[in-house]
C-alpha cells in the first residue's frame, strides 16, 4: 500500500524527523488560508498523486509550456493561482503513463533554502537478508538514471537487525553523503529514526528524494515516499486509515476484498491462473503469440467457487479485455471447483468475449466434463501452448 507525500511526512514527523510545515488541501477555497498559516514568503505547491516525477510532469489540460506538478510560489496570490490551475487536472509523469492521474489533493508547504540535494532510501536488501540504506550525493534526480550512468555514486549500507543503526553505520552513511558540521550532527538522530520507522511500520520502501542540506547547514526531509507490506497492515490501523482508493485501480480494490493477487495491465487478454509462476508463464506465452495480457490474476492454491467467480467478474469488468484465458493446475485447488466457479460467473455476468480454459491436475476429467456439459461457449485447451494459440486465434477473428 502506498500513501501520499504529506501523509508520509506526518508519519516521519511523529518519529522526530525534520520536515517543513505544510497543509494538505482538497479545494481551491482552502488555498489562501493554508498559505497564510505558513511562515513564507516562499511556498511550494505540490501535486499529491501516487507517482514520481511530479516536478517534470505536464498537465493534460494545460499548454506544454505550463509548469509541472511541483511549483514554487513567492506570494499567497501566486499560491492560489497555482492551486486553481493544478487541482482537478490530469498530471502525466514518467511513472503514470499517458493516461496520467487526476490531482485531487495538493500540499502547500513552506519553502526551503537548499544548499545540497541528496538521495536516501531504505528497503529490504534480499541479497543479504537485511534492511539497507541506499544513499547518493545525487539527490533530486531520477535514481535509476544515476544507477545506470554513474553507479559508483550510489552506496548501500546494510544494517544488522540485532544492533539496529549503530554509530559506525551513521558514520558510513554520513561519509557516503559527504555530510559535515550541523548536517553530520543531525544525521546521528535522523538515520536511526528512519530505520525505526521503517521497521515499526512494516514498510517495504522509504524513499527520501531529495534529502536536503539547507543553507543553515541542517538536514531536512524535502520529499518522502512510502510503501507498506500489505501482509502486515492488519497490525497498523493508523496506516490503513491513510489509504486513498482514488489513487488505485477499481479492479485492484475489488480484488483485494477477495484476497486475490491482481494487477491491472494494458493488454487485451484477461488471465486467471493459480500460482504466481504459472501466471508469469501464461503472460509470457500470450506475448509470444503476439498479444498482451490485460492483467496478472493469481487466485491462489486454495480458492473456492465464490473466489473464482469473483476473479472472473473482475476480469470481465475490464473494457479492454477482448478474450479470457483461464489456466489452472489443480493441486490443492481442484479442477471441478474451478469449472463450477467459472460457470457460475459466466451465468451471472454473461460472456461477451471468447473464453479458453485449460485445466490440469486434480479432478481434471470431472472439471472438463462440467465445462463441456455447461452449454456455454467455452473452448477447452489441452495444454498451455494450445490455450495461448486458441485465445489469440479467437481474438484475431
Amino acid at each position: 500500500m502506498n500513501i501520499h507525500e504529506y501523509q508520509a511526512k506526518a508519519l516521519l514527523k511523529g518519529y522526530g524527523a525534520p520536515v517543513a510545515e505544510g497543509v494538505a488541501i482538497l479545494k481551491v477555497e482552502e488555498a489562501e488560508a493554508a498559505a497564510k498559516s505558513l511562515p513564507g514568503p516562499l511556498y511550494v505547491v505540490k501535486s499529491q498523486i501516487h507517482a514520481g516525477g511530479r516536478g517534470k510532469g505536464k498537465f493534460k489540460e494545460l499548454s506544454p509550456e505550463a509548469k509541472g506538478g511541483v511549483r514554487l510560489a513567492k506570494s499567497i496570490e501566486d499560491v492560489v493561482a497555482n492551486v486553481k490551475e493544478m487541482l482537478g487536472n490530469t498530471l502525466v509523469t514518467a511513472q503514470t503513463g499517458e493516461a496520467g492521474k487526476q490531482v485531487n489533493r495538493l500540499y502547500i508547504e513552506d519553502g526551503a533554502d537548499i544548499a545540497r540535494e541528496l538521495y536516501c532510501s531504505l528497503l529490504v536488501d534480499r541479497s543479504v537478508g537485511k534492511v539497507a540504506f541506499v544513499v547518493s550525493t545525487e539527490g533530486g534526480m531520477d535514481i535509476e538514471a544515476v544507477a545506470h550512468d554513474t553507479p559508483e555514486k550510489i552506496q548501500t549500507i546494510a544494517i544488522e537487525p540485532e544492533t539496529g543503526v549503530t554509530a559506525a553505520d551513521v558514520a558510513k552513511i554520513s561519509a557516503a553523503l559527504e555530510l559535515e558540521g550541523a548536517a553530520a550532527e543531525d544525521a546521528k538522530s535522523l538515520f536511526p529514526l528512519l530505520y525505526k520507522a521503517f521497521n515499526e511500520k512494516d514498510m517495504s520502501l522509504l524513499e527520501i528524494n531529495p534529502l536536503i542540506v539547507m543553507k543553515n547547514g541542517h538536514l531536512r526531509v524535502l520529499d518522502a515516499k512510502m510503501s507498506f507490506d500489505g501482509n502486515a497492515l492488519f497490525r497498523h490501523d493508523d496506516v490503513r486509515a491513510l489509504r486513498d482508493e482514488t489513487e488505485e485501480d477499481a479492479k485492484e480494490i475489488e480484488a483485494s476484498k477477495w484476497d486475490l493477487a491482481y494487477v491491472a495491465l494494458d493488454g487485451n487478454i484477461g488471465c486467471m491462473v493459480n500460482g504466481a509462476g504459472l501466471a508469469m508463464a501464461t503472460m509470457d506465452i500470450i506475448k509470444l503469440y503476439g498479444k498482451e495480457p490485460a492483467n496478472f490474476c493469481d487466485v491462489g492454491g486454495g480458492a473456492g467457487k465464490e473466489k473464482v467467480a469473483a476473479a472472473f467478474k473482475i476480469i470481465t469488468a475490464d473494457p479492454k479485455v477482448e478474450g479470457i484465458l483461464v489456466n489452472i493446475f489443480g493441486g490443492i485447488m481442484k479442477c471441478d471447483v474451478i469449472a463450477e466457479g467459472v460457470i457460475a460467473a459466466v451465468k451471472e455476468v454473461g460472456l461477451k468475449v471468447p473464453l479458453v480454459v485449460r485445466l490440469e491436475g486434480t479432478n481434471v476429467e470431472l472439471g472438463k466434463k462440467i465445462l463441456n456439459e455447461s452449454g456455454l461457449a467455452i473452448t477447452a485447451a489441452d495444454d498451455l501452448d494450445d490455450a495461448a494459440k486458441k485465445i489469440v486465434a479467437a481474438i484475431n477473428g
